[in-house]
């Protein structure tokens, strides 16, 4: 079945960019997001828009959803009034949240029940790989369904990785994010450090870059203000992935962590960090790489 049509639900800063891909590309894109300026944007980059996600999905080969929480992904998809009892058997549900993996387990049992394939594909990158197309999916369920899946992905993205069945995708999201988290966090301190003994900022990190400690924080997300353009880090860390999400990932790696007993100290400490980063409100809402500024020293000092 060669797929066209595309619901997509959920237009935030990694959303929004996703669909106006999906467009680019030659899809025909019906989106929805409770957000009015979020919509409007989706409707000037070429999508369609709808009043609901009901409204979205009607007649759609594919339902793409990206939602801020497990929560909010079952609110979409179940119960009795839940949009997969609206969806047509031929329908694949896509969800690329970052969820816990035993809720992207329950979607795609409850999605099978009724006959409908679904995976979970979380996606990894950030906002700029999002707005160039190339994020990394990572997902989870039915081989045959993944492969049905890729000519959508690919629309979005540079590299489509099955992990495994059902989960599997949510899994590796949740490992990823806190590594990213960790080297974020040790790439900020040791800016800092340098920074604090005379360095520039900016020519330490083209060493360490060509060094040993080279890492995607470094090379693509620089979290040191005035060092790389385009990253949120240069536009006072708007916009971009919030603390509060990596807050929210932190704590799903923590649950995981626990539900296997595995040893996770330098998770549980980049947790410790952002939750200090992020007892502040405004904080919450800057992009992660602002844990920078929880090493800076305060102004005359």
């Amino acid at each position: 079945m060669i797929m066209k049509k595309i619901a997509f639900l959920g237009l935030g800063n990694m959303g929004g960019p996703m669909a106006a891909n999906l467009v680019k590309a030659g899809f025909s894109v019906t989106a929805f997001d409770p957000s009015e300026s979020a919509l409007a944007q989706a409707v000037e980059n070429g999508c369609t828009r709808a009043d609901s996600a009901q409204q979205a999905a009607q007649g759609a080969d594919a339902v793409i959803s990206m939602l801020p929480s497990g929560d909010a992904v079952k609110g979409l998809y179940l119960g009795a009034r839940g949009l997969l009892q609206a969806l047509d058997t031929s329908t694949l549900v896509i969800d690329s949240s970052t969820i816990a993996a035993n809720d992207a387990r329950q979607l795609i049992a409850a999605a099978g029940e009724r006959g409908i394939r679904a995976i979970d594909a979380p996606v990894s990158g950030g906002t700029a790989a999002a707005a160039a197309g190339s994020l990394s999916f990572m997902c989870g369920g039915e081989a045959a369904d993944v492969d049905a899946a890729r000519p959508v992905l690919e629309a979005m993205g540079a590299n489509i990785f099955h992990a495994g069945p059902a989960g599997a995708g949510q899994m590796a999201k949740i490992c990823n994010n806190m590594l990213l988290a960790i080297h974020m966090i040790g790439t900020s301190e040791a800016l800092q450090l340098g920074v604090d003994n005379g360095l520039d900022p900016k020519v330490l990190s083209d060493i360490m870059k060509a060094s040993s400690g080279g890492n995607w924080s470094l090379e693509k997300y620089n979290p040191y203000p005035g060092v790389m353009d385009g990253v949120p880090a240069s536009r006072d860390y708007s916009g971009g992935f919030s603390v509060a999400l990596m807050l929210k990932d932190l704590g799903l790696a923590m649950d995981t962590a626990a539900g296997s007993a595995s040893s996770t100290p330098l998770g549980a400490l980049a947790k410790n960090l952002y939750q200090l980063h992020g007892g502040d409100d405004d904080n919450r809402a800057l992009d992660f790489s602002s844990i920078q500024n929880l090493f800076r020293r305060p102004a005359g000092d």
